[in-house]
């Protein structure tokens, strides 16, 4: 069983580690910290907490380092979420508050987040499919072309450029429009996916191709607001820290950039008593991420949709300010998004 000053020590282990890289000895916790008793009292602690594969001995150092299990003790019982400053507060605000939609607002999330904790950031995109059409609008922009843009009520947009079979009628263009908004307007995107199906229908034979040519387009649009994906930044900062890898960052790298993994991950991961959630090093291994550490927080969609957000880093990181980062970052985009 592990005493409460053997946990005050793998807090102080942890916390030097993270703050040094250097292995921690009993000589330097006595100095650095007022523990009122000998360095040989702490190394017989130390010496519990090895025992209990909290804290491992390095090569041949007198020092010794969390393991994944002592950093999971750490995260459990013993981090302290600092809360955040009021200049990182305000950085929020300000950052995130000029957005001027949910693409904008999610790319700001993951840059401001990577900046508050130095470590790769990460959000899912709210699974969308209780979401409804907003707004469709066909801008023509040569004689063969024209930007088809939807919006939704969550705020997304996504436009494309469509090459046209038969030369714009901007007058037609404009009776497409407007029966495309009354016809999907408030509808739900599955439901609009069916409408647009059929839509070409109304017209005569003649205009067939070029509205099924646009309403081919607006299909797809729908089909990427409805695709469960991953919005990063901050993948130099997992560079920077290669040598916290004993192994290759490569598995990484390609985790990141497939995504899938990560979104598995993510939907495996349940939130603590803080509203974070933190899977730590071997917890990662079925994915192949044995030696990261992944902390999320959830949060809400206007629609009621749920989806997550944190950053992703090496076993040794600072996660009691990012915790508390993932935590706020998290309750702010709730009520940013809540407020549009």
């Amino acid at each position: 069983m592990v005493s409460g000053r053997s946990l005050d020590v793998l807090r102080v282990i942890v916390q030097d580690y993270v703050a040094s890289r250097e292995p921690v000895g009993s000589k330097s916790i006595v100095e650095r910290h007022s523990f009122g008793v000998s360095a040989a009292t702490i190394r017989n602690d130390m010496a519990l907490l090895e025992e209990e594969e909290l804290i491992v001995a390095p090569h041949t150092s007198s020092g010794r380092v969390p393991t994944d299990k002592g950093y999971r003790m750490f995260v459990d019982h013993l981090a302290d979420l600092r809360p955040l400053t009021s200049a990182q507060r305000q950085a929020i605000d300000q950052f995130l508050g000029a957005s001027v939609d949910l693409d904008d607002v999610l790319a700001r999330t993951v840059r401001l987040l990577s900046q508050l904790t130095h470590q790769v950031a990460l959000v899912q995109y709210p699974l969308l499919s209780k979401s409804r059409v907003r707004h469709v609008e066909l801008v023509p922009l040569s004689a063969s072309r024209v930007m088809s843009v939807l919006i939704t009520d969550t705020g997304r947009v996504e436009q494309r450029i469509v090459d046209v079979p038969a030369p714009v009628d901007e007058a037609f263009l404009a009776e497409v429009r407007a029966r495309l908004n009354t016809a999907l307007g408030g509808r739900g995107l599955i439901e609009a996916t069916d409408v647009l199906t059929r839509f070409a229908m109304q017209f005569d034979v003649a205009r067939h191709p070029l509205v099924s040519t646009l309403t081919s387009s607006l299909v797809e649009q729908i089909g990427a607001n409805r695709q469960d994906k991953l919005v990063m930044a901050g993948a130099a900062n997992l560079v920077r820290t290669e040598e916290d890898f004993s192994g290759s960052i490569f598995p990484v790298l390609e985790a990141i950039e497939e995504q899938v993994t990560l979104l598995r991950l993510f939907g495996e991961m349940a939130a603590d008593q803080n509203g974070v959630s933190a899977s730590i090093g071997r917890e990662n291994a079925e994915f192949g991420l044995g030696e990261i550490s992944i902390l999320t927080s959830g949060y809400g969609a206007p629609d009621g949709s749920m989806a997550r957000l944190g950053v992703l880093g090496p076993l040794r990181m600072d996660y009691s300010n990012n915790m508390a980062a993932v935590r706020a970052v998290a309750r702010y985009l709730t009520r940013l998004l809540g407020e549009e």
